[in-house]
């Protein structure tokens, strides 16, 4: 579902999270309405008879049209369900192709801060940690109001980030996170797909269901630079590479998409759910495959 109403574009206009995320969450939830996820968010428990100046939205006309009465459906909430909200902010996710677009980091702020209300707003605990080489800041899950706030005063001040070891830092964390539920990380996955499979690896055995978000800037995928680029690794100060991109543009796109079909290989065989996912790509997207993950969890 990619919903035009918030486009990451007016996201950095906007800029901040809080409001973001109520944007997005809510034109998501209204796109909802007429879709086949409607009611996403219980299980039909049973009927009652309809009190005149209720709201009809869960009026049942079948049963209407079969007793000449008016009964509601009566939903039940699904249970809690327990979310760990990974961010990382090594220096690779400050990368941004055009001005106009958010880095990979903000952008990855934005999609955390619209899943943390979207999962509150349901009843369920969300909890967050951020990561470079490292576990940086810890938010403990939690269901109350509050929570929100405090996954977003931490989400404001992301720090700039240095190197990447996302293999271990999957190790640390999945021998933290106390109680089985879903482990939701936002990364770009640049680091050793071996390494980062095994992590992911570490959590399933410990019983979590893992969603992947790969969030990468268009230009890395498809390297359209014109005339002369000078590139300098983001997490290699110093490191310069003068080229003409349109000189290497097949062969580095090529070798891109090696390495991220291999990802999506590994994370299959893992049971992981990877969600490929572009900086300028419509937040719905992020938060429809969240949903279509939760729904097969019950």
């Amino acid at each position: 579902m990619n919903s035009p109403l918030l486009t990451p574009e007016l996201a950095g206009q906007l800029g901040r999270l809080d409001l973001v995320a109520r944007l997005v969450v809510e034109g998501f939830l209204l796109g909802l309405h007429k879709s086949p996820y409607h009611g996403f968010s219980a299980e039909f428990a049973e009927y009652r008879q309809y009190i005149p100046g209720e709201p009809v939205a869960n009026m049942d006309w079948r049963a209407f049209a079969k007793s000449d009465r008016h009964y509601l459906k009566v939903f039940t909430e699904e249970t809690n369900l327990r979310a760990t909200i990974l961010v990382d902010c090594s220096a690779s996710m400050d990368f941004r192709g055009e001005p106009r677009r958010p880095d990979k980091k903000r952008y990855a702020a934005y999609l955390a801060a619209a899943l943390s209300y979207l999962l509150l707003r349901q009843n369920d605990a969300v909890g967050l940690i951020t990561f470079d080489q490292a576990p940086l800041a810890s938010v403990p899950a939690r269901s109350l109001r509050r929570q929100f706030f405090q996954v977003l005063k931490v989400l404001d001040d992301l720090p700039p980030g240095t190197g990447t070891d996302l293999g271990a830092v999957l190790h640390q964390v999945a021998e933290r996170v106390p109680r089985r539920g879903l482990v939701i990380l936002l990364s770009d996955l640049m680091d050793d797909p071996a390494r980062i499979v095994d992590g992911l690896k570490h959590f399933r055995h410990r019983g979590h269901e893992v969603i992947v978000f790969q969030i990468l800037d268009p230009r890395e995928i498809d390297l359209d630079y014109r005339g002369e680029v000078e590139f300098e690794s983001l997490e290699e100060p110093g490191l310069r590479v003068r080229l003409e991109p349109a000189h290497v543009r097949e062969a580095y796109r090529e070798r891109f998409e090696a390495w991220r079909a291999h990802v999506r290989r590994e994370c299959r065989r893992q049971r992981v759910d990877l969600v490929e996912i572009t900086t300028d790509t419509p937040f719905a997207r992020g938060l429809g495959a969240y949903l279509r993950k939760r729904r097969r969890l019950y």
